[in-house]
């Protein structure tokens, strides 16, 4: 019953709101992921430079991939290549080109939001937009609660047991002491709170993603006078035009779609949470970077673990097996078995960071809910004891229940997005306007947004003198070009 009710909730009717909103967010935004995407790069690299004391936008993306970068981008991949063939890649791209739109403005509202929580630490999220911005505290609430049931607990279960079965598989360690050591390194972690959560994020993120992204572009570089015809494959295959696939039309559609919304999230309501954390002169440069998190999720990483498994020669239409083992055994086809050790050694970095990603959201959910020290330490104590729990148990039907929350969730958020758009394309456009006028860095004044309900702590307004120097820098900037 429990599968039933998510393939229609999941499979159907959240893939078609989510392709649905982001393309209408795409269209009335004048395409911003494509205006944007050369400059996305150019914002990536000034994320890199953040304030003493706070968190910079290069750690708010660092978190939010530790969390888009997981078990998806591996065996999600490998499930829609086998169930729907080599055309689910290109509608995974498809997917991922609108929801970079509902990503921007998701985690622009997010920032345009946020609450200072002192220490030059902030909080944001769906829950305080939805708050502030729609004044519906209750769907807010409603909001917290879905993040911290899904997210808090239910997720961080499974992906307990994955890694230390995978571990098991791979090298033949027993699962109870592999997560009894799981649980004293992510307790080392939490206490550190949001500060030590972004560092080893910043240690481990760029680590697993380059490795990973390293060992397939390999296999690509190995293959590489069949990526062409392979590339060629990939677009027949989407709308039914090579012969050994044109059965599965249907089916590439659906789970492109399917897996290409569940890897980067888009639209969902997660990533907000912890693009909400940074330290930005303007929102619209958050949204800018979330949404160049969303291209590095799918169209590279995603696209490296395609082309691993269809360039492999193990791969054949009608491939019966889990995604995670048709990926292994793609790798170790073309390196040797140590290529399935690398997977499960790849995975179980790609899961460490999903839990401290899962954890936090499950923290902003529950410190939107109470700030009383107690129940948080009692919350970690929770999350510790089900990693542990969940190392030895497989909690496929929990996982099945957290899937229909987290798509209840998603409703949530698109929802209250919807709502909101207007809001997030008069912050878009003030934007877009201090770029124009050469600005290199726009910053946000709140002043010419009096109308809604700011955080004045996290979003002072900009004296007279501030805002006729960035004028006086953006003309002399433009000067110098000409």
């Amino acid at each position: 019953m429990l599968e039933a009710l998510n393939d229609f909730l999941s499979g159907k009717l959240l893939i078609v709101l989510i392709v649905g909103l982001g393309s209408y967010f795409t269209l009335r935004s004048r395409f911003v992921q494509f205006r944007h995407f050369g400059h996305m790069f150019s914002v990536f690299k000034e994320s890199l430079r953040g304030q003493a004391g706070q968190l910079s936008s290069f750690q708010a993306l660092m978190l939010s991939l530790a969390g888009r970068v997981g078990a998806g981008n591996i065996a999600g991949v490998g499930i829609a290549v086998t169930l729907g063939g080599p055309g689910a890649v290109f509608w995974m791209w498809v997917t991922a080109l609108v929801g970079m739109s509902s990503s921007f403005f998701e985690c622009t509202l997010a920032q345009v939001y946020k609450r200072a929580d002192g220490d030059g630490l902030y909080r944001g999220g769906p829950a305080y937009y939805i708050q502030h911005g729609l004044k519906l505290k209750s769907m807010a609430v409603v909001f917290s609660i879905l993040l911290l049931v899904t997210y808090g607990f239910a997720f961080n279960g499974l992906q307990s047991y994955t890694v230390t079965h995978s571990l098991q598989n791979a090298f033949g360690f027993d699962p109870s002491h592999t997560g009894i050591a799981l649980a004293v390194l992510l307790a080392i972690v939490f206490l550190g709170g949001i500060k030590r959560i972004a560092a080893v994020s910043d240690l481990l993120v760029p680590v697993k993603t380059l490795a990973y992204i390293g060992v397939t572009l390999y296999v690509i570089g190995s293959q590489i006078d069949h990526v062409p015809a392979m590339l060629e494959t990939i677009f027949k295959s989407a709308f039914g035009l090579d012969p050994a696939f044109a059965g599965l039309l249907g089916s590439a559609i659906v789970m492109g779609v399917k897996r290409g919304v569940f890897a980067n999230e888009a639209g969902l309501g997660s990533a907000p949470n912890v693009a909400a954390v940074a330290a930005v002169k303007h929102p619209g440069a958050q949204g800018v970077v979330q949404a160049f998190s969303v291209f590095l999720d799918t169209f590279v990483i995603c696209t490296c673990t395609a082309l691993l498994i269809l360039l492999s020669g193990f791969y054949t239409p009608g491939f019966e097996g889990d995604g995670i083992v048709l990926t292994q055994n793609s790798l170790a086809a073309v390196v040797g078995d140590w290529g399935r050790l690398f997977v499960s050694v790849a995975l179980s970095l790609f899961v460490f960071t999903c839990i401290l990603y899962n954890y936090y959201l499950g923290e902003t959910s529950l410190q939107f809910l109470t700030r009383n020290r107690v129940v948080l330490m009692a919350y970690r104590g929770l999350v510790l004891a089900l990693i542990v729990w969940g190392s030895v148990q497989n909690l496929s039907t929990v996982f099945a229940f957290a899937d229909i929350t987290m798509t209840c969730l998603a409703f949530v958020n698109l929802i209250a997005l919807a709502m909101l758009f207007n809001i997030g394309l008069r912050v878009m456009r003030d934007y877009d306007e201090q770029r124009k006028a050469g600005i290199k860095q726009p910053v946000f004044d709140s002043a010419k947004f009096a109308d809604l309900d700011l955080d004045r702590d996290a979003w002072p307004s900009i004296t007279k003198t501030e805002a006729e120097t960035d004028r006086a820098v953006a003309v002399g900037n433009a000067q110098t070009q000409r």
